[in-house]
């Protein structure tokens, strides 16, 4: 599991006082950087390795200004070529939205995907969720 933590801004949030549903998914992408990194260690944008296919986002709860956020990342399922990334974010002890983002190893120069190569698979296992 990896976690990562959000202080929310006020600019953060919308009318109704509570965060705005639309940094769910982009605090999501910022938890999934050390996933990133397990397939390009410095961030090499020339020769970026992964392609976005699917994300999803439930809210269960609302979360608000006043208390850090926790995003927790986890692996919950590794394929050929592609990953899924389960993602939960906690405020105050509760899980107030989860989320799903279906991650293809992608060569941008053929456009096709590859085969996620077996270090990198074994690293992502030490991340898979245990039910």
């Amino acid at each position: 599991m990896f976690s990562y933590t959000v202080k929310p801004g006020f600019s953060d949030t919308d009318a109704l006082g509570h965060i705005n549903n639309t940094k769910l998914p982009v605090w999501f992408e910022n938890a999934r950087e050390p996933i990133f990194r397990i397939f390009t260690p410095e961030l090499d944008l020339i020769n970026w390795p992964l392609i976005l296919a699917k994300i999803t986002v439930n809210f269960q709860e609302q979360l608000y200004l006043d208390a850090e956020i926790e995003i927790k990342t986890y692996i919950t399922k590794i394929g050929n070529a592609s990953f899924t990334v389960t993602q939960q974010a906690w405020q105050n002890g509760t899980c107030a939205a989860t989320g799903e983002a279906t991650m293809v190893h992608y060569h941008y120069q053929s456009n096709k995907s590859v085969v996620i190569p077996d270090d990198i698979r074994k690293i992502l296992q030490q991340h898979i969720l245990a039910e």
